[in-house]
């Protein structure tokens, strides 16, 4: 036999929990916002201009960003365009490694960092593999600040110009994100 303390107990619980369903069930949910952008990130390894330098490798930092184990450090522009000399607005800056035995392959975490233009002032984290023989390959974005705080998201990469011999490259990223 129930004491009443029990069954206050229990009433209570009931009707809390139907509180807690009720509020959870009619509040309008934050829906996340979706933002494309495409920009170019021009990587150059040699040259006045130079943007990147390996820092590390099977021959220090003389190694070569194409054999196995180099590490490589970069502060890119990006722009809106494929052009050198098209609208800069912001730096790519981050690490390389190689890490594929072939040496095809890196391992690329860095942040866009917007200077310029609507999202001046915040990044985007990437992360993932890039095995630059390949015309198009996805990146993870994992992280951001500013406008884009708490994102998620992906992005394809796909390699516009690159000179092997000079180590000089340009890559159009087109980024699909969720933020709120």
């Amino acid at each position: 036999m129930g004491t009443p303390l029990n069954l206050t107990s229990n009433i209570f619980f009931f009707i809390f929990t139907l509180t807690i369903f009720f509020v959870a069930y009619t509040f309008p949910r934050l829906q996340p916002k979706q933002t494309n952008l495409v920009f170019y990130v021009h990587d150059h390894f040699t040259g006045e201009l130079s943007t990147a330098a390996t820092v590390a490798g099977k021959c220090g930092p003389a190694s070569n960003i194409l054999h196995f184990g180099t590490v490589a450090v970069v502060d890119d522009p990006v722009t809106v365009g494929p052009s050198d000399d098209s609208k800069l607005i912001g730096r790519a800056q981050g690490i390389y490694v190689n890490s594929q035995l072939d040496g095809k392959g890196l391992y690329m975490v860095f942040s866009v960092i917007f200077t310029n233009g609507k999202f001046k002032g915040s990044s985007l984290e990437i992360q993932g593999s890039d095995i630059f023989t390949m015309k198009e390959r996805e990146f993870g974005v994992v992280s951001g600040t500013g406008y884009f705080r708490f994102v998620k998201g992906y992005g394809i990469m796909e390699t516009v110009f690159m000179d092997i011999a000079s180590l000089m490259a340009t890559l159009k990223l087109n980024v699909t994100v969720k933020h709120y």
